[in-house]
């Protein structure tokens, strides 16, 4: 299995912060889907993990002390992921664990850090990651529920209620169609058909043939993530279907964008502020988290970052905030400061943690968005 440790801490880190090589550093675990089928996801969040550690020993670290990281490739297996964590946690002596791409990557971490008693803030979307609450869990991103809400919200809107549902047979988007079919009938919404798709499958069009010969069906619902939703949205334009399209929030991405291209215009997203930054208004007070976050990743990479690098971004960042809120890097301390987290401000929006929410956001952190002349922009615009 592939293992990059990065010691940031040392040498050249310490250097430019002023911090005596003698000083205790703080041991932070991290492990993101770098490689694999879930690399998408991954890599962004590794590369704004090693930018931000970075930046935060070359201004002294957290109160004083500086992070020395410990990161693991999982190559998108929720073994590797495990098999990781138990390493960081007995060997690295690491005293919180960041990261998890997936769904499944995070739930086979969890029962790890919650037996060593170990803040485990996820980089993933599924809603059972902290639902129910689990006391060393937190996750700042999107979850797959909120995915369903919005969508839902959005439908009523434009006056639909009859939907159907394709989804991929992943974590994610398993549990996005479960949520959503669990969802509709408590906010009118009715589920007409519901069909899924395998992650070796090109070709999707008989799938949606059943969906466009079902009566009724007003919208459709992708639920996934990787190169399922852009070969929904080239099918489902090659069929010539009129319902409104909907995917979920992992396609609210560049490749994505570049991918579908012109079969990308008029479909309808719940996505991040991040891809419309631009936009926002100058006294929003995410504005400079994002064009700053937006700014140091194209600085360091060359690359634009999607919702994946801000979730790492978010996930990193709260668990400083905590540690220095708590001043100390204690395990326990540093869950208290995290569950006491109240108005944090991270690419999703201002966080508010308490002992019955170790989300943090609420429906207001999603922007639904739309394709116009190939880029995204609100759908109110």
């Amino acid at each position: 299995m592939k293992l990059k440790t990065l010691a940031l801490a040392l040498a050249a880190g310490v250097a430019l912060s002023g911090v005596s090589p003698a000083m205790a550093e703080i041991r932070i675990g991290a492990f993101t889907s770098a490689t694999g089928p879930a690399s998408f996801l991954g890599e962004p969040q590794r590369l704004t993990v090693e930018m931000l550690v970075k930046q935060i020993n070359e201004s002294g670290g957290i109160n004083g002390e500086p992070i020395q990281l410990f990161y693991y490739d999982d190559m998108s297996d929720a073994s590797a992921s495990r098999n990781f964590a138990m390493r960081m946690i007995e060997e690295d002596e690491v005293v919180a664990v960041i990261g998890g791409s997936g769904t499944g990557n995070s739930m086979a971490v969890i029962p790890v850090v919650e037996d060593a008693e170990i803040p485990f803030v996820s980089f993933s979307g599924g809603v059972e990651i902290i639902d129910p609450v689990r006391e060393w869990v937190f996750k700042p991103p999107h979850t797959d529920l909120m995915a369903c809400e919005k969508i839902f919200e959005d439908m009523k809107v434009l006056g639909l209620s009859k939907a159907a549902v394709i989804s991929g047979q992943g974590g994610f988007a398993q549990s996005m169609a479960k949520q959503c079919a669990e969802l509709a009938p408590k906010v009118g919404i009715e589920i007409l058909v519901q069909e899924s798709y395998g992650p070796r499958d090109s070709d999707i069009t008989p799938q949606l043939n059943r969906i466009r010969g079902t009566d009724g069906v007003e919208a459709v619902i992708n639920a996934d993530i990787g190169q399922g939703p852009a070969i929904v949205t080239r099918n489902f334009r090659q069929l010539g279907m009129e319902q409104t399209l909907y995917m979920s929030h992992p396609a609210a991405t560049q490749g994505y964008l570049e991918t579908v291209a012109a079969d990308g215009e008029g479909i309808r997203i719940p996505g991040p502020s991040l891809l419309i930054v631009d936009t926002l208004d100058d006294d929003n007070p995410e504005k400079p988290i994002l064009l700053t976050y937006r700014d140091q990743f194209i600085a360091a990479t060359g690359r634009q970052p999607d919702a994946f690098g801000g979730y790492a971004h978010d996930g990193l960042l709260l668990l400083v905030d905590a540690m220095k809120r708590a001043g100390t890097s204690d395990p326990a301390a540093v869950r208290d400061a995290l569950e006491a987290t109240d108005g944090f401000i991270g690419t999703v929006g201002a966080i508010r943690m308490s002992p019955e929410d170790h989300l943090g956001i609420d429906l207001s952190s999603f922007v639904m968005l739309t394709i116009r002349d190939g880029k995204w922009v609100p759908v109110s615009e």
